[in-house]
């Protein structure tokens, strides 16, 4: 077995990712956003463009099953523009899905998970790198339990890394506590997202203490409430000693948060996120969370 992350060009060494999105999304539809689909394989590949331009490397699409991933897309843009991708499997809350869809994958969601990880997502051939599920505002329901629960199965059989978004940043020792204390999950096979949006320094240090990764993964128009702590948030983790643990990413999660449709985009994440975040960590810590913490972060011994 070697060491590698599994993009939608296949496995490469972690080296080669470069700058790093972790938490972004070039396609996804919801019912959740009615009418703000990301949709346009024209504009997403005009975003990596840019991305790149301004010195991005690889992209992680965090798009679940179900939502509008098109997969079978993301080679193409990834060759195109040179930029890695990562596509997710998993599952998103329930409120993103009809509920005949959710009953068809009872009884079969971690095969599904592990079918997508190791032979790929349907006929595309393409192969997702990470497992996507969510929790709840401040817990977990027993649709974030199921989920969860497949996730860490087909962790157990593929070994990779498992993202989660956090509701409005909440819930993130439920999480752990679910996925590392009772399924077994080692803690750093586990990416928290969005803790931009829950400020709590505390729970920030905690996670981190367990071994987790922490996503600070805005700014888009619709997530910037809290942008302006996120600076703060970041500092205190890394005086704290867990500059190794950070992750950056952008999630775009409509059309108009696109640069090339107005919004900040991906390339916001470089142009005016990682000058701002220098001035309290420093250029060369900065750079190895753009690096080297997404290189270990996603990389996995594949099974």
């Amino acid at each position: 077995m070697s060491v590698a992350v599994r993009t939608v060009l296949g496995d490469v060494d972690p080296r080669l990712l470069g700058v790093c999105d972790a938490h972004d999304h070039l396609f996804l539809r919801s019912p959740q956003l009615p009418g703000q689909e990301l949709g346009d394989a024209s504009a997403a590949q005009a975003e990596l463009n840019v991305f790149r331009s301004v010195g991005g490397g690889s992209v992680v699409q965090w798009t679940p099953y179900g939502m509008g991933r098109r997969v079978a897309d993301l080679p193409l843009l990834s060759r195109s523009t040179g930029v890695h991708v990562v596509c997710a499997t998993g599952l998103h809350q329930a409120a993103h899905y009809s509920p005949e869809l959710l009953e068809s994958l009872r009884g079969g969601l971690a095969e599904v998970f592990v079918t997508e990880l190791t032979k790929g997502v349907g006929p595309s051939g393409v192969r997702a790198g990470i497992i996507k599920v969510a929790g709840g505002f401040h817990g977990l329901d027993a649709h974030a339990r199921w989920t969860m629960t497949a996730a860490a199965e087909a962790h157990h059989t593929t070994g990779a890394p498992i993202a989660v978004h956090l509701e409005l940043g909440t819930g993130a020792l439920d999480v752990l506590d679910l996925l590392c204390g009772e399924l077994g999950v080692e803690p750093h096979r586990v990416i928290l997202g969005h803790l931009n949006r829950s400020p709590d320094l505390v729970v920030h240090r905690q996670a981190a203490d367990a071994g987790a990764y922490l996503a600070f993964d805005g700014p888009s128009r619709a997530h910037h409430a809290t942008d302006w702590r996120m600076p703060e948030a970041v500092r205190a983790l890394a005086e704290a000693g867990f500059g190794d643990r950070l992750l950056l990413g952008g999630d775009t999660v409509v059309a108009g948060a696109r640069s090339v449709d107005g919004g900040p985009g991906m390339p916001y994440l470089l142009r005016r996120v990682r000058p701002r975040l220098a001035v309290e960590l420093g250029e060369e810590l900065v750079g190895r969370v753009f690096t080297e913490n997404p290189a270990k972060a996603f990389s996995v011994e594949w099974r």
